[in-house]
């Protein structure tokens, strides 16, 4: 079971992002957009993902490192192969994962938005630990933030179409949707 108490997740591990900022003024936090990713792509070991989230990734160790250089990414969450939960940014803070991105005609979803990333490609099939771990943790962020609703829990492709293709075709939607509660 997850908690959550002050905008942190009490059982994940924290590696803390210094990509992230306020979120505006009166901003309800209303979606969550999920996302995968792999450094490099298609690798599952060691932890570059987290070095690339807290600004410390040698870009030189990787050819595919040097398209990454200079930016400044972050997700509130990340969900490993193994199903563990690691956290980089408060919830009440705003993570920058989605990008230049519109939902239901909201641009700007950082703002009212929880990124989730699952460790993974757009075309690879998930772990079952990272359904339950996904699972657990979106049933936790609905009854933390009621405002979400389960029409709102969407994928990066969703919401920066044209551009982004994650979470992708190896992610069974109706996986998570059957087991929200």
């Amino acid at each position: 079971m997850y908690e959550i108490s002050k905008g942190w997740f009490k059982n994940a591990q924290k590696i803390i992002s210094s990509n992230y900022n306020e979120r505006p003024l009166n901003v309800c936090i209303n979606a969550i957009i999920i996302h995968s990713i792999s450094l490099p792509p298609g690798c599952y070991q060691g932890n570059d993902i987290s070095l690339f989230f807290a600004n410390r990734l040698d870009c030189a160790k990787h050819p595919y490192y040097q398209r990454l250089h200079d930016l400044q990414v972050s997700a509130h969450l990340l969900i490993r192969r193994d199903g563990q939960l690691m956290q980089f940014v408060n919830l009440y803070d705003r993570a920058w994962h989605a990008g230049q991105s519109c939902l239901a005609d909201e641009f700007n979803c950082n703002d009212f938005s929880i990124g989730i990333e699952l460790e993974g490609t757009d075309n690879s099939v998930f772990e079952v630990a990272q359904y339950e771990t996904l699972t657990q943790v979106v049933n936790a962020l609905l009854n933390y933030f009621p405002e979400i609703s389960i029409d709102r829990i969407v994928g990066h492709s969703d919401v920066a179409v044209g551009r982004k293709t994650d979470p992708g075709s190896g992610f069974d939607w109706q996986i998570l949707r059957n087991s929200i509660s």
